[in-house]
């Protein structure tokens, strides 16, 4: 049996028993890990339904890969920047697949928790101050004082 899982933004063909490289997931080696986004499930050319299907996977490793050297130039302006990436890896071993997972429920809004009812009103409430408050004048235009003419004082 086989299944296309959906893990880390990329997609991957696994049996039992194969191992993949996955984007890091949060674990320690020995721990289980269930994949809950099949998106294709079959038997050699019959393939099955995805609903509530889990894949079960073990995590074998935390691991880096391979170092990626990023480096920047920008001739004739002395502009050299040299930067190195490892990214993170998770390497996991599938167990089984078929398990049924179970459904997930929509987690409860805070308001209705709270019993908040009254919210829509202090909102409003809040708008209405903010409606009543006095406009401000405009601010009144600064002239330049004019300075008093010199006195021209007469030679003789």
């Amino acid at each position: 049996m086989f299944a296309v899982v959906r893990t880390g933004g990329k997609q991957y063909r696994v049996a039992p028993g194969d191992k993949i490289v996955v984007e890091k997931l949060a674990g320690e080696a020995g721990d289980s890990v269930t994949l809950d986004d099949v998106l294709l499930a079959g038997e050699g050319s019959d393939l099955q339904s995805t609903d509530g299907l889990t894949v079960a996977a073990t995590i074998v490793a935390q691991a880096k890969g391979e170092k990626v050297t990023v480096f920047k130039k920008r001739r004739r302006h002395n502009y050299r920047r040299k930067r190195g990436h490892r990214q993170q890896h998770t390497i996991l071993e599938i167990v089984s697949i078929g398990g049924k997972g179970g459904a997930k429920k929509a987690p409860a809004k805070k308001a209705a928790a709270k019993g908040d009812d009254d919210a829509p009103a202090k909102k409003a409430a809040a708008k209405s101050t903010k409606d009543a408050a006095p406009a401000k004048k405009p601010a009144a235009k600064k002239t330049a004082a004019k300075k008093p003419a010199a006195k021209k004082t007469e030679k003789k």
